[in-house]
C-alpha cells in the first residue's frame, strides 16, 4: 500500500483502503484492560478479517485472553503510524463448535499459524467493530471516523 500523500483521501478512498488493508494486512496490536482497575495491555496478534468482524486467537490462559473474555471490549491497532486503522470493538469469545473448520483453516492459511496444532489451549475470539477510523497524516485527521455504532459512515 502506497503511503505517500499528495492530500487528504476523499472518504469513499479511505474506506477501499481500509476494506484492503483488513483483508491483506496480518497482524495488529489488540489492546485490552482487566476488568478490576482497568491495567492497560498491549500485544500483537494475527486476524482474520471475514467483512464483518477480526478473528484473532490468544492462548486461553493469557491476559489478554482473560481481559477479552472479562469486559468484552478490545482496540486494534493495524498498519504503520502514518498509515494507521484504529478498530474500536465489542469482543465475543467463541465456544466449543462455534467456530467452522473453514474459518479455522481461513485463520491458519491467512496468518501462518494454526492453534489446534499445538498444545497450549487457544480460545477464538471475535472483535467486531463498533468505531472504526483511519487517516495517513495530520491532513486525514478530519474525517477520519469511518464507522460511528458498528455503521460505516462512507457508503
Amino acid at each position: 500500500m502506497n503511503t505517500e500523500t499528495t492530500g487528504p483521501r476523499t472518504p469513499e478512498q479511505r474506506k477501499r483502503d481500509t476494506l484492503h488493508r483488513l483483508a491483506h494486512d496480518i497482524d495488529a496490536w489488540v489492546a485490552t484492560a482487566d476488568a478490576a482497575g482497568g491495567t492497560p495491555y498491549l500485544i500483537p496478534l494475527s486476524f482474520l478479517w471475514d467483512g464483518e468482524s477480526l478473528l484473532v486467537a490468544t492462548p486461553d490462559a493469557s491476559v489478554t485472553g482473560r481481559n477479552l473474555r472479562a469486559t468484552g471490549r478490545a482496540r486494534v491497532g493495524i498498519g504503520p503510524t502514518r498509515d494507521v486503522i484504529l478498530v474500536e470493538g465489542a469482543v465475543r469469545a467463541l465456544g466449543e463448535g462455534e467456530l467452522t473448520p473453514e474459518n479455522r483453516d481461513a485463520f491458519a492459511e491467512k496468518t501462518g499459524f494454526d492453534p489446534s496444532k499445538l498444545d497450549t489451549a487457544y480460545t477464538y475470539f471475535r472483535i467486531t467493530p463498533q468505531r472504526l477510523q483511519a487517516w495517513r497524516e495530520a491532513d486525514e485527521l478530519e474525517g477520519r471516523e469511518l464507522m460511528r455504532g458498528g455503521r460505516w459512515t462512507v457508503l
